[in-house]
């Protein structure tokens, strides 16, 4: 599995072509949340006082997504942005702040961010979530910030990402430890929910 990465993380990265020349920086991320995928990504301007482009990058357009840039072979994978989030919404718009709910009804909290595979995946393999009390126990100020995964069966209705029980029986306080549970690395210590 390659490296996993925030969507909001993203933001500002930027798109580079593999000749090396600077293309725009990413300004969101657009997926497609029940398909678990990236779809694409909205852009801006390089400079600092640039305003967002008219043009979009979609995932087939996309060589690699690294840790540093996201690399692109050219700019002529670029899109209109408007046909490309006409289907999709980007992360922002649909699926932060939305509840998250086992099929059981169980509440487990709700989207603080998406955790997205990098390299040429562009999977979205879980959520980083503020727990429900009854979910995850924490402080009684601050609710209890857990990633989980999304499971083989993600159901996205209205704003409410429904689940599967299994896959939220374990769970992880930070990224490093989120990627040891999805990989299933052996005598790594994984938070167990009943």
């Amino acid at each position: 599995m390659n490296e996993l990465m925030t969507a909001r993380s993203l933001t500002t990265r930027p798109v580079v072509t593999l000749g090396g020349d600077a293309v725009a920086h990413v300004k969101d991320t657009v997926c497609d949340a029940a398909a678990a995928r990236i779809t694409g990504f909205t852009l801006t301007g390089r400079g600092l006082l640039s305003g967002p482009l008219k043009e979009g990058l979609p995932w087939q357009a996309v060589y690699a997504l690294g840790h540093d840039a996201v690399m692109v072979r050219g700019r002529q994978g670029l899109v209109s942005a408007a046909a490309m989030t006409a289907h999709q919404q980007t992360v922002r718009a649909r699926v932060l702040g939305a509840r998250v709910v086992t099929e059981a009804g169980t509440e487990v909290g709700t989207v603080l961010d998406v955790v997205v595979e990098g390299g040429t995946g562009g999977r979205v393999v879980g959520f980083r979530i503020a727990a429900s009390r009854g979910f995850a126990p924490g402080p009684t100020r601050h609710r209890r910030r857990v990633y989980v995964p999304r499971g083989e069966t993600l159901e996205v209705a209205g704003r409410a990402l429904v689940l599967p029980g299994e896959a939220v029986r374990h769970v992880a306080d930070d990224l490093s430890g989120f990627t040891a549970l999805v990989c299933g690395v052996p005598g790594v210590r994984r938070g167990s929910l009943p």
